[in-house]
């Protein structure tokens, strides 16, 4: 059994964590920040030789470079998973037999057994294992979850999420579903983590993936740029429907990310280019038990007749605004990243359980592999039995 990381707590969570961080791409370049913000001190490994350039700006703050993974599970507290997705079970289950807590980016896993396999040994092992979910962090999406949870919309019954970028081709992984598992695996497992937080479990899942290519110019000498498309429809065993869209676009497509979430008392929506705050204009909800009260809650969220109202590889940098989870801006009072990871810390270091559990990064998986299914195969697939 892994007993809590000792240490002080400082004003903005647990101090003299010793974190190994795994990967020094566009993960990492946003977890690096946020775990020396913590006070932290870290030690970079990565495969893409790439570490020594993440560490040298922050060479001044302590972060140092690892020359192995032996070196860097023997002298870390924590370790920070931010690698390509085929990595992540075998780094995870070698953090797990060294006794190291584990924060894992998403998904947990390429295969719901085998984040199963990592989500088993981490508990057989007593070793606390966080899935990196971030979006749930987003203020936004944190305060839809608070608004569902405390009754202000009653029981979700409809919801659409939308999340919009260009295509990731700093990384040819991302382009091999082998790799990646495509848009539904890797960027709307985002949506459907959140999904599934909203409305319960999944029961039955029905997508479709598009890919072409967006070209600027005609000629054998420009083949244009990848691009992809998904949409995803999930039944809840609430009876609750929602429908997902995610798009990797052309280059410099701005990012956006949208959701609308409606019960019978009410709306919550939101749209990321509504203005500083991420606040999207309302329809009210005409006859609605509480129709005509309409609010902003907490977040950017936009509440309509709601009770309470108003309430190539991830080791390869990316481009800003190249992210899956657009990188925070100023209109944020701090980095989702740092939110998510002040949790963990806390709950390494004996506190509460982090609000995203093992089995719920194993659920996501479960999701999303379901959806890359009935892509391929043009049908629907059924949910059921336990996840592991």
């Amino acid at each position: 059994m892994t007993e809590p990381v000792s240490g002080t707590a400082g004003p903005t969570g647990p101090r003299d964590l010793v974190v190994g961080l795994l990967g020094a791409g566009a993960m990492a370049r946003a977890h690096l920040p946020a775990w020396l913000a913590l006070g932290a001190r870290v030690t970079v490994l990565s495969a893409s030789g790439r570490a020594a350039e993440l560490a040298r700006p922050y060479r001044d703050r302590g972060v140092t470079v690892a020359r192995d993974l032996g070196e860097l599970l023997g002298g870390c507290d924590v370790v920070d998973i931010c690698t390509p997705t085929p990595s992540h079970r075998e780094l995870a289950l070698a953090a797990i037999a060294a006794g190291r807590p584990v924060v894992c980016e998403k998904p947990l896993a390429l295969t719901t057994e085998d984040a199963a396999l990592v989500a088993r040994t981490a508990e057989a092992a007593g070793v606390p294992l966080f899935p990196a979910h971030v979006v749930r962090y987003f203020p936004a999406y944190a305060a839809a979850a608070r608004a569902v949870a405390a009754g202000r919309i009653g029981t979700p019954s409809a919801l659409r999420f939308t999340r919009a970028g260009a295509y990731p081709v700093w990384a040819p992984w991302f382009a091999d579903p082998a790799l990646s598992g495509g848009i539904l695996v890797d960027q709307m497992i985002h949506d459907m983590d959140f999904a599934r937080l909203l409305a319960g479990e999944v029961v039955r899942v029905h997508a479709r993936v598009r890919v072409g290519r967006f070209t600027d110019g005609d000629g054998p000498d420009r083949p244009g740029h990848p691009t992809a498309s998904g949409t995803a429809l999930l039944t809840h065993a609430s009876g609750a429907v929602s429908r997902l869209l995610g798009v990797w676009g052309r280059p410099g497509l701005p990012f956006r990310t949208t959701f609308r979430v409606s019960g019978p008392d009410g709306v919550l929506e939101h749209d990321s280019t509504a203005g500083a705050a991420g606040a999207a204009n309302t329809v009210g909800r005409p006859g609605g038990a509480r129709a005509g009260r309409t609010g902003s809650a907490p977040g950017g969220v936009t509440a309509a007749g709601a009770a309470g109202a108003p309430a190539g590889d991830r080791d390869v940098e990316a481009p800003a605004g190249g992210s899956d989870v657009e990188a925070p801006g100023g209109a944020l009072p701090e980095s989702p990243y740092l939110t998510q990871l002040r949790e963990f810390a806390a709950a390494v270091a004996g506190g509460p359980p982090p609000g995203v559990s093992a089995w719920d990064g194993v659920a996501a998986v479960r999701i999303a592999t379901a959806a890359a299914e009935s892509a391929r195969t043009g049908k629907p697939v059924e949910l059921s039995g336990p996840l592991g």
